[in-house]
């Protein structure tokens, strides 16, 4: 997507997450985020957008376990709190649009891949607090790509298992998972797991498309259905259980181990 779409889904997300959070007892405990409730929900977006926007403004950052969870004391006040974060992030990112920023384990992004990374985040905690407070979901397909997009290079970067040890689970010795969306415009995904570390390809319409769809064909296993659904399963929002809309084709044990090992 383009940075003027990035800016688009954090708005949108930030903005649905806040409301469904607002509109449901504080308390309400996160089943998706198992310690949280959504007040720390809310707490930990909102904060993520205050660090990234002061990484975009200093241009580096060090690698940081946990943020803290605080927020306005109004459920009331969520709304504007999250979106004037949204809107800093955004204005940080405009004022530096052909600049770099450090990051320890994602090494130099370009700024506007913050806007990606908070836009992401934000559509996945969005689905937590529709899944806590009971109430629809709803991710355009375009963007729940780049979200499964942008998390399979974050778990397939070079340096992910030296920050996240387990992550050193996924090698493998050539087996394949192919993502396979049921919407014709999205592109697919190939991941292999390779003794060093899984790497992943996506299907025709993007770069390095060329014979895709015979590669994949013989994958190991198949997951296929809508994007939204193969989004939640991904971020482990979603069980393979609960996910009337996918099909598992081929060996789902290598399903299981990769969700087994890919909490990021």
């Amino acid at each position: 997507m383009e940075a003027a779409r990035f800016k688009e889904g954090l708005r949108e997300h930030a903005r649905g997450l806040a409301e469904v959070a607002a509109g449901a007892d504080p308390s309400t405990r996160v089943p998706t985020c198992p310690e949280w409730t959504l007040q720390d929900l809310v707490g930990h977006v909102g904060q993520a957008y205050l660090w990234a926007t002061d990484l975009v403004r200093t241009g580096g950052t060090d690698v940081i376990d946990s943020l803290p969870r605080t927020v306005p004391d109004s459920p009331a006040a969520w709304p504007g709190w999250l979106s004037d974060g949204a809107e800093a992030l955004i204005t940080a990112v405009e004022a530096k649009p052909d600049e770099t920023v450090d990051h320890p384990m994602l090494g130099a992004w370009p700024t506007v891949m913050w806007l990606r990374r908070m836009a992401n985040e934000s559509a996945v905690h969005h689905a937590d607090a529709a899944l806590a407070a009971g109430t629809a979901f709803t991710v355009a397909p375009d963007h729940a790509a780049d979200v499964i997009t942008e998390f399979l290079g974050l778990l397939t970067a070079p340096t992910a298992a030296a920050h996240k040890p387990e992550l050193a689970e996924l090698r493998g010795t050539g087996e394949t998972l192919w993502l396979r969306p049921a919407e014709p415009s999205l592109p697919g995904w190939l991941i292999t797991r390779q003794p060093d570390g899984p790497v992943f390809e996506e299907g025709p319409g993007s770069e390095g498309g060329a014979g895709f769809e015979e590669r994949a064909r013989g994958a190991d296993v198949t997951v296929a259905g809508p994007v939204q659904e193969l989004l939640l399963l991904l971020a482990r929002r979603l069980a393979m259980a609960d996910a009337a809309g996918l099909k598992v084709t081929g060996d789902a044990s290598l399903v299981d181990h990769w969700l087994a090992h890919t909490a990021i």
